[in-house]
């Protein structure tokens, strides 16, 4: 033995171990990613050897079965045979069995077959003594010492096979037939040879079978790699034509729905993007006019300012970099279609609001606040609630006249749903105007001149819509607009 050397082996199948168990480990999903030499064949030729190894196996087991059956039919039809003749020659009257076991099975025609009579004392008789005499053992004594009344079974004599049967002949004495095997064995061999090629030719054709099927099945999942191909390489998101209503049709179905989405989502992006540039380039361009005068007023030799005039360019200024700093809020709070980092907690809306209206109540001015609260608790984010309450609280100010009041309504409308009502006696909403208030950057005709940047009642919408709500605009009773959130939940009840 060599020293070490069952560290050595070891140090070699530690490595392959660790190997395997590396390339098996579970992915994230859960899945466990198939061996590598399968990594690079196609799923074209995995079905077709997938039912080419099936056909072999079935074929291997047909091919077992028929064997063994047609083998055990082929014995039992011979030894029923052998048998028949054995007991019709032991009960004829017209042959003694000692005379008959005399005759040579060549004058009989069968020339195939040994026989004797085999007695009790363990003496055969047959013709031409031993040359004629069929195979003799035990079972054929204990027949004809009356211990069974047939026996049957394969033996061998001179290195060929035979089939031996025997049946009581009267007392003490046994008719023994033998009949050779070489017939039926070559019957058996050529059938084992036959199945095995039959089958190998089925394997074949399975394979071809499978290979053809997979193609026509997998048609449609080369469409689609061909179509994810063309939008990875050039953007282009246009639908599969769909055929039939099997599973590969719903998979074409649900990759064109994901296009859809996919569009849809780029023009949303690119209407953000452009709607965005357009909003900021107003305040950017007031704001580099400013500084740019400022800058010409401080060189030698300039016109210099009035200290009124600075002090309105920078007021000025100062309100350009809030309201673009207000806008880039509102963009960024709107770009998030969904705030997975956000905690959802029980809260109080109740709170949410009240919370809401003393930031609102600081920047109103004049404009006062009547709310009508309820308590009502819901699940959900605090901090996304409050600003939309805020943007709702500070559209109703912007459009009410000096010293008005805004109305703010919790209004239940049932024990899970729960309407917030602002309402103002500003000029309202035009009617075509109503569907579009929430969109994004949207400003009615009339509020072009006014502060804001349009975003303020879409983030409203979004929070809603986040919350499992819904908005809307309409006319308030008391000559205003009316804006409404519907919000799930349940009533506070004491001690909650």
């Amino acid at each position: 033995m060599i020293p070490g050397g069952r560290g050595r082996a070891n140090g070699h199948s530690a490595p392959r171990q660790s190997f395997l168990r590396q390339t098996r480990q579970p992915r994230p999903d859960g899945s466990i990613p198939r061996i590598g030499m399968f990594e690079h064949i196609s799923l074209r030729t995995r079905i077709g050897l997938l039912a080419a190894l099936v056909a072999g196996l079935a074929v291997v087991l047909v091919s077992i079965s028929a064997f063994v059956t047609v083998r055990a039919n082929i014995m039992q039809t011979l030894d029923s045979n052998l048998l028949q003749r054995a007991s019709a020659a032991a009960q004829s009257e017209l042959a003694d069995p000692q005379q008959l076991a005399t005759i040579p099975t060549e004058v009989l025609g069968a020339g195939d077959i040994r026989l004797a009579l085999f007695l009790s004392n363990g003496s055969a008789i047959s013709a031409e003594a031993a040359a004629s005499a069929p195979p003799l053992g035990a079972d054929e004594l204990a027949v004809a010492r009356g211990q069974v009344s047939s026996s049957t079974r394969t033996a061998t004599l001179d290195g060929v096979p035979y089939r031996v049967v025997a049946v009581q002949a009267g007392p003490g004495q046994a008719l023994v037939i033998a009949q050779r095997l070489d017939a039926t064995q070559q019957v058996l061999t050529r059938l084992g040879v036959a199945l095995p090629v039959v089958g190998g030719i089925g394997v074949v054709l399975a394979a071809f079978a499978g290979a053809a099927v997979a193609r026509a099945g997998l048609r449609p999942v080369e469409r689609l790699t061909a179509a994810t191909e063309r939008v990875a390489a050039t953007g282009e998101l246009r639908p599969l034509p769909v055929e039939g209503s099997d599973e590969l049709a719903r998979l074409t179905h649900s990759y064109n729905d994901m296009l859809g989405a996919l569009a849809a989502s780029q023009e949303q992006q690119r209407r953000l993007v452009a709607d965005a540039g357009h909003e900021l380039r107003t305040p950017l361009t007031s704001m580099r006019t400013n500084l740019e005068l400022l800058i010409a007023a401080s060189r030698p030799g300039a016109p210099s300012l009035s200290e009124s005039d600075r002090a309105e360019i920078l007021e000025d200024v100062q309100a350009q970099v809030e309201e673009l700093s207000t806008l880039v809020g509102d963009l960024v709070e709107l770009a998030r279609d969904d705030a997975p980092t956000v905690v959802h907690e029980p809260l109080v809306l109740t709170d949410v609001v009240l919370r809401a209206l003393e930031r609102a109540r600081r920047r109103a001015g004049d404009v006062e606040f009547e709310p009508v609260l309820v308590p009502w608790t819901l699940v959900g984010d605090a901090t996304a609630l409050e600003r939309a309450v805020l943007n709702l609280l500070d559209n109703a100010a912007k459009w009410s006249p000096k010293g008005g009041t805004v109305r703010v309504q919790m209004r239940p409308l049932d024990e899970w749903w729960l309407v917030l009502e602002v309402a103002d006696a500003g000029p309202g909403i035009a009617d075509e105007d109503l569907p579009r208030v929430f969109d994004r950057f949207y400003r009615a005709a009339t509020s072009r001149t006014m502060p804001g940047s349009g975003l303020g009642l879409a983030i409203v919408r979004q929070v809603a819509v986040r919350h499992g709500g819904a908005v809307w605009a309409g006319r308030a009773p008391e000559g205003g607009a009316l804006l409404a959130m519907r919000l799930p939940g349940r009533p506070q009840r004491f001690g909650e």
